[in-house]
């Protein structure tokens, strides 16, 4: 009957043109999207719940290690950066049988880089790198071993404040303004750590870092042109980590153990020096709880204490006081505008002090530009009326008063 009635209501000549059936969906296109969307995420948790990969796609390092022939393994610590809760290393390289390779190993957070010596050649340290040797000249009598190397010790009523300070003519500086120069920094970077050697006068005392591929070498060569040499121990700066002095840096926030423990490793890099300096540390020197021990572990071993002066804050005056530790701190910072003229400047004005006071400490680094301009002044200094002196004869002038 329908189709009667299509037909009727056809025009003559054209056919009827029946309608199709549209077929609807239960859902939409964009709610099958969100359908596939959800399966794809939940089998991604499901992954990471149930997977066997504990670290969930963070960077991994794999360093091979080779037992030594007394069944040891030698394990590298991680780099200092890792020590404070970064993420794993992301680049390393395998250490082949019974050879010592580099790693380089990148912090993941800060990307700092920190090479550590991995293998079975020479005996490692706890910090992964090989025990440093004895250095020439040195006496073994006053050297004791931590677990990173020998560390400096009192024996037979000998420290090594006394047995390694530098020759001077005391009986002379006790009746003349002194001036005792301080140039640090130096071990990392051969080629200025040899000009600093080499250029600068005997009686300008020589700071080494505990960085560098063979501190106590520079140090050795040093000692061997006659140069007083200290050791500078990296401590927290107000800004750290944005500004951070290195691996095992000695921090106000850890404890006596932990510290003491940072110490000896720096301690263990070299022998031979008359005592220990603060590298940076504004923060940690002038906090009396984290410096005590250090300064009582200075006094206990023989070594005197130098403060360059760049915290204003520092208690380190003060303890070595009660510790009865040798002690100086710098007057002038020779090279803080590293110009000719500048550096010229100080220098006269570290002479003013020395005349008013009877000494002073000024401290520089190792720029081209101010080992001349040392130099050169050194050289006309005693007709000044003031006598060049190392530091350990500063540091004992200071304690008598004079």
């Amino acid at each position: 009957m329908a189709d009667t009635a299509d037909d009727l209501s056809t025009p003559l000549g054209q056919k009827t043109l029946r309608r199709k059936r549209r077929i609807r969906l239960p859902f939409t296109g964009l709610q099958a999207l969100a359908v596939a969307l959800g399966l794809f995420l939940a089998a991604f948790a499901g992954f990471a719940l149930f997977g066997d990969n504990p670290l969930g796609g963070e960077p991994m390092a794999r360093v091979a290690i080779q037992q030594g022939k007394a069944g040891s393994e030698a394990v590298p610590r991680p780099a200092h950066g890792a020590e404070q809760g970064s993420k794993p290393p992301k680049e390393t390289k395998e250490a082949a049988p019974g050879e010592q390779h580099t790693v380089t190993i990148i912090d993941g957070s800060s990307g700092t880089r920190q090479s550590v010596v991995v293998g079975t050649a020479e005996p490692a340290t706890e910090s992964g790198g090989a025990q440093p040797a004895m250095m020439a000249g040195i006496n073994e009598h006053l050297l004791e071993k931590s677990r990173y190397g020998l560390i400096p010790t009192v024996a037979d009523g000998l420290k090594p404040f006394t047995v390694y300070a530098a020759d001077a003519d005391r009986a002379k500086a006790a009746k003349m303004p002194v001036v005792a120069v301080v140039v640090g920094g130096l071990g990392v970077g051969a080629a200025k750590t040899t000009e600093a050697i080499m250029k600068l006068p005997g009686a300008v005392t020589l700071a080494f870092t505990p960085y560098g591929a063979d501190p106590g070498k520079l140090a050795e060569r040093a000692r061997a042109q006659r140069h007083e040499i200290f050791l500078q121990v990296p401590m927290e700066p107000y800004d750290y980590p944005d500004n951070d002095p290195g691996p095992q840096t000695l921090l106000a926030t850890l404890g006596p153990e932990q510290n003491l423990d940072r110490l000896y490793w720096h301690l263990s890099r070299l022998q031979g020096y008359a005592g220990i300096a603060n590298f940076m540390g504004a923060r940690f020197i002038a906090t009396d709880t984290v410096m005590q021990p250090i300064m009582r572990e200075a006094g206990k071993r023989g070594l005197g204490f130098f403060d360059d002066g760049s915290a204003p804050r520092s208690v380190a005056a003060q303890l070595a006081a009660s510790q009865g530790t040798p002690f100086a701190k710098g007057d002038v910072v020779i090279d803080a505008v590293p110009t000719a003229a500048e550096i010229d400047h100080a220098l006269a004005k570290l002479e003013g002090i020395a005349k008013e006071r009877g000494f002073a400490v000024g401290t520089a680094s190792a720029l081209p530009v101010s080992i001349e301009r040392i130099g050169v002044w050194t050289r006309a200094l005693e007709s000044h009326g003031i006598m060049l002196v190392p530091l350990t004869t500063a540091m004992l002038k200071s304690k008598s008063g004079s």
